[in-house]
């Protein structure tokens, strides 16, 4: 198994390779050279599998002979066992054919976890089995930073910088950060959006005097073992739900592309997907792209559901690379241009195969708000407002109620309590294991947007 670039220009790497590189050298995003795909028959044999088997049934394709049978099994059963339900992704009926995919279970309360726990692990071993230490970054909206925090604290191999946008992450989020207080964890404060963070997280990989002398590496979604992680959780789920026999469609709130990337690969995989739904707020450069077939930036909003808050799909690159052919030159020249004009038209053709494969839909605050109360008047569940936006854009965007339709529950509700509690008037509780966090001691750097800054703080703590 080998990895290439969206771009064209790096070199071809090996999973292990690509896991450390994080970006490529071009600037390009790592894919597999070829996505496996499973027959029907190997995916009803899957069925019964539990959720940490299935996990290795799937990664396991992708890793080549980089890592052992067993030391792969023992990194996901390491990464999975700190989740609070025994299905570690739980489906929740909502209604006669809509569900809720739970995947708030583990440390930090939200989908980050599956990736992260994993990611965490799995760059541990791989250091350690190379006699090397890494310096991982990571830009964050809110979610990925507390997850990457929780996946790679304390790991003698590596030190961990986390930028995120300043006053415009939930106060929740925040403490789960900058609350601990591991030596290899550095939380930085940096004026702007995450637009701005993610911009620095890829200059500072776009150095490759840098980069090398600190041995940087990426926990954001541009990592592809991010991707292939949150795979798992849509194979899980549509099994459950009668798959291969019987199609499924899924709602996902959007921000950055990498987790409804992720159900876009498992249905390369053959998995039986009849819609993939891209669920946006106000920042909805990807609802307006599919309308359109301009992707086009505009200011970023703040909203009610703040881990959405983005201009800037970074993983919208690799499916640019399947609908051109995965011609890389060609994304080149397209990356080229959107960062010089901050837009880009997708030509005709190419536009109707993504219309194909994704619906759109966003909702405004006033309509998460509403979708919140409804759902718990109706229901009794209380929802955050990142699912809030998902439930409304599917039920907006589906197009066969015959379907099942899985909305992915991204985050527990106890994470934005102020929205929630303006919406339905409830006051999502903690769990007990982050009860105290409000009175625990914080620690990062707040900075301005400036490249050299962060060097010097990385420079500066890195022996």
């Amino acid at each position: 198994m080998h990895y290439i670039s969206t771009r064209g220009a790096a070199p071809r790497l090996s999973f292990e390779e690509v896991v450390l590189a994080g970006l490529a050298e071009d600037g390009g995003l790592y894919l597999p050279e070829n996505i496996p795909a499973f027959s029907m028959a190997e995916i009803t044999a899957m069925q019964s599998l539990s959720y940490t088997d299935l996990a290795y049934n799937i990664i396991s394709c992708f890793t080549g002979n980089d890592i052992t049978a067993d030391a792969l099994k023992n990194i996901i059963n390491e990464a999975y066992k700190t989740f609070r339900h025994s299905a570690i992704a739980p489906t929740k009926q909502l209604d006669s054919n809509t569900y809720l995919l739970e995947l708030f279970h583990g440390e930090t309360l939200a989908f980050k976890d599956f990736a992260l726990q994993f990611l965490g692990r799995l760059l541990d071993h791989i250091l350690e089995r190379r006699g090397q230490k890494a310096t991982v970054i990571g830009a964050t909206s809110g979610d990925t930073g507390s997850a990457a925090i929780a996946g790679c604290r304390g790991r003698k191999n590596m030190e961990i910088f986390i930028l995120y946008p300043h006053g415009r992450v939930s106060d929740v989020q925040r403490l789960q950060m900058t609350t601990v207080q591991d030596k290899n964890i550095h939380n930085i404060a940096l004026n702007g959006t995450f637009d701005d963070c993610q911009d620095m997280v890829k200059i500072l990989l776009a150095d490759m005097e840098f980069r090398n002398k600190y041995n940087l590496t990426a926990v954001n979604s541009i990592n592809w073992a991010r991707i292939l992680a949150q795979t798992v959780y849509y194979f899980y789920t549509a099994l459950r739900l009668g798959a291969p026999a019987k199609a499924v469609s899924f709602s996902v709130p959007t921000g950055n592309f990498g987790d409804i990337y992720a159900g876009y690969i498992a249905k390369k995989m053959g998995l039986p997907v009849e819609q993939l739904i891209i669920a946006t707020n106000r920042n909805d450069i990807l609802a307006r792209t599919l309308a359109t077939g301009t992707y086009g930036m505009a200011g970023v909003e703040p909203s009610l559901s703040p881990s959405m808050d983005i201009q800037i799909s970074s993983n919208f690159e690799r499916l640019l690379f399947d609908l051109y052919d995965r011609d890389g030159a060609k994304i080149t020249e397209i990356m080229r241009d959107f960062r010089k004009n901050k837009k880009f038209t997708i030509e005709p053709e190419k536009l109707s195969r993504l219309r194909t494969e994704f619906a759109a839909s966003s909702a405004s605050d006033e309509e998460t708000k509403n979708t919140i109360k409804s759902c718990y008047e109706t229901t009794g569940e209380v929802l955050d407002p990142h699912t809030a936006v998902g439930l409304f854009a599917g039920n907006k965007a589906r197009r066969n109620t015959e379907t099942p339709l899985v909305v992915l529950a991204t985050a527990h509700p106890a994470k934005f309590p102020d929205a929630v509690k303006a919406a339905c008037n409830i006051h999502p509780e903690l769990p007990p294991h982050l009860s105290d966090l409000f009175t625990r001691k914080e620690k990062f750097v707040h900075l301005e947007n400036n490249v050299d800054l962060i060097k010097k703080l990385i420079e500066k703590n890195i022996k």
